[in-house]
């Protein structure tokens, strides 16, 4: 197996010590123990920055471990949350996200935010994914974030044929 170096990696915006950790998941990706410890010491020493959390997201999302991809979409939401000063509550936050949706950090929430609906409806919570899906298609004008996608999928009966 070929390893990546650190110099591949010269766009993603990290230290060194979180680099060489990502890498080290990435190349140990078959040992799941393992990847996983190098994945979760990359969290802690960098889960302020978006980067290591997008990225943790991805490895946990495609190591099947919803649970855990759930939890870094929920802090990453946290996150942008606290600096952009984004209220709780859906009925202030909505109007917001739709008017500021083309803002980087505000994109990363609504991802963060469509994601954590798909994850829900994995883990069976189909009531907690709808309520998301429902909220991000009333702002979602341009589909970009699959709120309809989602929302399709949970109203949509099943075919008598398909039982």
């Amino acid at each position: 197996m070929v390893s990546t170096t650190s110099s591949t990696l010269s766009w993603f915006d990290a230290s060194a010590d979180i680099k060489a950790l990502l890498i080290q998941a990435a190349d140990c990706w078959h040992d799941t123990a393992l990847s996983k410890h190098y994945i979760e010491q990359a969290i802690a020493l960098g889960n302020d920055n978006p980067n290591v959390m997008i990225a943790a997201y991805r490895y946990f999302f495609y190591k099947n471990d919803g649970e855990m991809a759930l939890w870094v979409a929920q802090v990453v939401m946290g996150q942008v949350r606290q600096a952009e000063h984004l209220p709780q509550s859906w009925e202030e936050l909505g109007s917001i996200l739709s008017v500021r949706k083309e803002e980087p950090m505000i994109r990363l929430y609504l991802y963060a935010y469509a994601a954590s609906g798909l994850l829900l409806a994995k883990l069976g919570d189909l009531d907690g994914a709808l309520a998301i899906a429902t909220h991000i298609r009333a702002i979602d004008d341009q589909r970009e974030f699959s709120g309809d996608l989602l929302y399709s999928i949970l109203t949509t009966p099943l075919d008598e044929d398909d039982d």
